[in-house]
């Protein structure tokens, strides 16, 4: 064969391995745009920051398409990697015409202590990005994992793809092997931030006018660097990240003396700012509790925020008329804890992460607060309070705060919002929100994806309604095979109540990705038959409903039609189904919907209607076929599902039922 260069051969529509590749995603645009114009190679000592240089290097050899990128955290270690990849599709691109298509791996293990590689997929002409920095610690095997990374980054040489691995500072096994060892570039130190800053103002910010606020010469009063911002960044401890987020800054500031201001402030995180406030209100605690319901209620009446605060320090409304024309109007106080009034209604927006370092800095310093703060808001958040209609904006506090502590106590406690008396759509779709966002986070994802776990298995019907809505969103898209786990024990409820058809839901979105079908596919039908859970028989009988959308049937059917074994599956499975009578229901309604798409032409007209012929014939003493074939009284059926009984060629009339002997396999 010739012309095949970076090409895989494929055998009978199908990839040649049986196995499903781990899911992966796009490096985002923003990224790319930064490592394109606004890449820095200055280091802070004024040499030259050659990581990047290294890996691409390693890449370009003769040697296994692989770059191992190890260092401390805060050193740009994903920015090098997607650099070097960046580096390479320009290479090829200038070769031969086309580059790279460059991508990143989702770690989506089945076992993330024993990461199979076999899983990692292997396209042709694709530069992958696989990031193990937080996990490579919990491998039980290291060295087997990573010689296995090096033999399938062999392979990926000869279709014209590359790996790069992000990897901690110790966690790569270098030492086990030359291979090993060869394969690793080491980040020492990043680049200037100074000069990370200002090319990020000027090329990936368009604010090259700016520029002076970052200037790094020497003040002639001797108080610094001529920029009033220069003066943030440090070269011995900044980190890349520290400079883009001052970029980000001062392109998102009003351009005015106060804009920098606000804009430094919110660099430091306010911190001299709430250092001041918290000490000038060390006798005020009514001042401070004020400030914390106007953290968590900006944006809502002052009056409210001021009940709030009552209610946090435990105190009912003051009815005493001296007391209450004692001391400082509202406004003062409010106005005096930085919070803005305009109109009766109290914000703090107008300083960008002003509230969340509030929170942050009342996390760290006053640790009693946390069981008292979080029962207030579940008060103040429960249904017809003033927090019910700010829950979007008080949700995503706490999972700042959580990510940014790596506290899972605080997703534990929006948990308990799931029964808090609101069941409205929206309430729960937002917590579900919070979920997804926690899950893929670093360093806390890990702890929230396994309380996913933990919550799909739990009996209340809201909680599994929730699990289901996160298995619904971008977390089924970047790690589809934890979804399907979790979707399994929502699918094994007693009752088929909305958190089962939210999971069915779940899972046809799932498969209606083509790339995640085979996966699906694979799971449910060893559920159904190897297993034999509720679930499988559930999730096998909702795939396979052409009535949502028929595609994964049409795929499937044209599967069987062209390999005996995917037929013989379909079997099994219509098998396994119907001799479980908690679904019976559904697999007369699924023989009912399978008819109208055979009079659709949706389906293989003759190829349905064989595997029904046999499904049927093998089952006519059960009740969902018996139903099927002969009717039930009232109901009455329209011509596709009598043209389809005419076409299986069945009895006139039904048999006598033979008696039942032997265990059931739903009784197994």
């Amino acid at each position: 064969m010739r012309g095949n260069k970076h090409s895989r051969i494929i055998i009978a529509g199908g990839n040649v391995t049986d196995k499903d590749p781990l899911p992966v995603t796009d490096i985002p645009r923003r990224e790319l745009d930064v490592v394109r114009q606004a890449w820095v190679t200055t280091g802070a000592d004024g040499g030259t920051v050659s990581a990047a240089a290294d890996a691409f290097g390693l890449l370009a050899s003769d040697g296994p398409a692989l770059a191992v990128i190890v260092g401390p955290a805060g050193h740009g270690k994903r920015a090098v990697g997607i650099r070097a990849l960046w580096d390479v599709s320009q290479a090829e691109q200038i070769g031969e015409g086309t580059g790279l298509v460059l991508a990143e791996i989702q770690p989506d293990w089945d076992k993330p202590k024993n990461p199979d590689i076999s899983l990692m997929p292997d396209e042709p002409g694709t530069g992958y990005l696989l990031d193990v920095a937080a996990e490579i610690r919990g491998w039980e095997r290291p060295g087997t994992v990573a010689t296995a990374l090096v033999k399938r980054a062999e392979k990926l040489r000869e279709v014209g793809s590359y790996l790069v691995v992000i990897a901690d500072e110790h966690g790569w096994p270098e030492e086990e092997s030359t291979s090993l060892a060869t394969a690793v570039v080491r980040v020492k130190s990043g680049p200037s931030p100074h000069r990370v800053a200002a090319a990020h103002l000027e090329f990936v910010h368009r604010k090259p006018e700016r520029l002076g606020w970052l200037n790094t010469a020497a003040s002639t009063t001797g108080t610094g660097m001529v920029g009033k911002a220069a003066n943030l960044l440090y070269k011995e401890t900044s980190t890349p990240a520290d400079a883009a987020r001052l970029a980000t800054l001062l392109a998102q500031a009003d351009n005015s003396l106060q804009g920098l201001d606000n804009a430094i402030a919110a660099f430091r995180q306010w911190r001299k700012s709430i250092v001041d406030l918290f000490e000038e209100t060390d006798d005020q605690p009514a001042d401070r509790a004020l400030l914390i319901a106007a953290l968590f209620l900006s944006g809502d009446k002052a009056v409210s925020i001021e009940h709030a605060a009552q209610r946090l320090l435990g105190k009912e409304p003051q009815d005493n008329v001296e007391a209450i024309l004692s001391g400082p109007d509202l406004t003062t106080r409010l106005a005096a804890v930085h919070a803005k009034v305009t109109e009766r209604h109290a914000t703090l927006d107008h300083r960008p992460g002003y509230a969340q370092a509030v929170l942050n800095h009342l996390w760290h310093q006053r640790p009693d607060i946390h069981k008292p703060l979080l029962k207030w808001l579940d008060d103040i958040t429960a249904p017809g309070e003033p927090g019910a209609t700010r829950l979007a904006a008080i949700s995503d506090l706490l999972v700042e705060l959580a990510i940014a502590e790596n506290d899972i106590k605080v997703i534990e406690k929006i948990h308990t919002w799931i029964t808090n008396g609101n069941t409205s759509d929206e309430h729960l779709q937002l917590i579900a929100d919070v979920f997804a966002k926690a899950a893929e986070a670093d360093g806390l994802g890990a702890k929230v994806r396994a309380r996913l776990l933990d919550w799909s298995k739990d009996d209340e019907e809201s909680v599994a309604k929730v699990i289901a809505l996160v298995c619904q969103g971008d977390f089924a898209d970047h790690f589809p095979r934890q979804t399907l786990v979790r979707l399994r024990h929502i699918l094994d409820r007693a009752e088929p109540d909305t958190a089962v058809h939210m999971a069915e839901e779940a899972l046809r979105g799932l498969a209606a990705d083509p790339r995640h079908l085979p996966r699906a596919w694979g799971m449910v039908i060893k559920w159904a038959t190897e297993h034999g859970h509720l679930a499988g028989h559930r999730a096998f009988l909702s795939l396979l409903d052409p009535q949502h959308d028929p595609y994964v049937l049409q795929v499937l059917l044209d599967s069987a039609d062209r390999d005996p074994e995917v037929k013989q599956h379909l079997l099994r499975g219509w098998r396994a189904a119907i001799a479980d009578p908690r679904v019976a229901t559904q697999c007369r309604d699924l023989m009912i919907a399978w008819a109208y798409a055979r009079a659709d032409g949706l389906v293989p007209y003759e190829l349905i209607t064989d595997i029904l012929r046999q499904v049927v014939t093998e089952h006519m003493y059960d009740s969902p076929v018996t139903a099927f074939v002969f009717g039930e009284a009232g109901v009455p059926y329209d011509e596709p599902v009598i043209a389809l009984r005419k076409d299986l060629q069945l009895p006139i009339r039904p048999p006598a039922p033979q008696p039942v002997t032997g265990p059931q396999p739903w009784e197994s």
